[in-house]
This record gives structure tokens, C-alpha cells and sequence, in this order.
């Protein structure tokens, strides 16, 4: 059988996953994207230039919804809903006390 070459993710999958990576397990967050840009001048040659831009992408991950934000269902992702903190986990953070000055 063919190895696969290429894997696509939506949107949602992709918010899943980072949750999941980074151990949240609280809160509404959707995905974000951090672009850069880049004008010039682009052609095939010195005398077919055109100005023009370049949209790159710097970085991906996720934010937190905050409040009643409202955003598309199909791109918030309730982290207590597709990793939810074991029993255990929950006990341990209610027990921690914050460090003395």
C-alpha cells in the first residue's frame, strides 16, 4: 500500500489537536493566525513587473474567547469538552497553593 503524502486538517481538527498538545482543558478558543507582508515587484521578467505583495503565514495556534465573544460555532472548539481534565488533575489544581513572598 502507497505511503500517504499529505494529511489536511480543518480548522476545528487543527484547534483539537493544539488543545490537546498543550493540555488545556477549560475555555472557548478558536484558531488564530499571525500574517506578514511583503510588497514588491513581481513579474516573469525585468519588463513585465507589476507591484504586488506576499502574504506569509508567521504563526498558528489558538485564543481564548473571552466573555460572551460570539464567534462561528464551527470554528470554537470548547476545550472542556474535547479534553476533559481527569478527576484526578481537577483535585490536584484546587489543591495547589500559589507561592509565599
Amino acid at each position: 500500500m502507497a505511503e500517504p503524502t499529505q494529511f489536511l486538517l480543518t480548522h476545528r481538527h487543527l484547534v483539537e489537536l493544539i488543545i490537546k498538545d498543550a493540555g488545556v482543558h477549560d475555555g472557548r478558543w478558536m484558531l488564530a493566525v499571525s500574517f506578514g507582508l511583503a510588497p514588491g515587484n513581481f513579474g516573469p521578467s525585468e519588463d513585465q513587473l507589476s507591484p504586488g505583495a506576499v502574504v506569509a503565514i508567521n504563526q498558528i495556534g489558538i485564543q481564548r474567547l473571552v466573555g460572551d465573544a460570539a464567534a462561528p460555532s464551527s470554528l470554537v472548539v470548547d476545550a472542556a469538552l474535547v479534553n476533559p481534565a481527569r478527576q484526578a488533575e481537577k483535585g490536584v489544581h484546587k489543591r495547589r497553593k500559589e507561592p509565599q513572598s
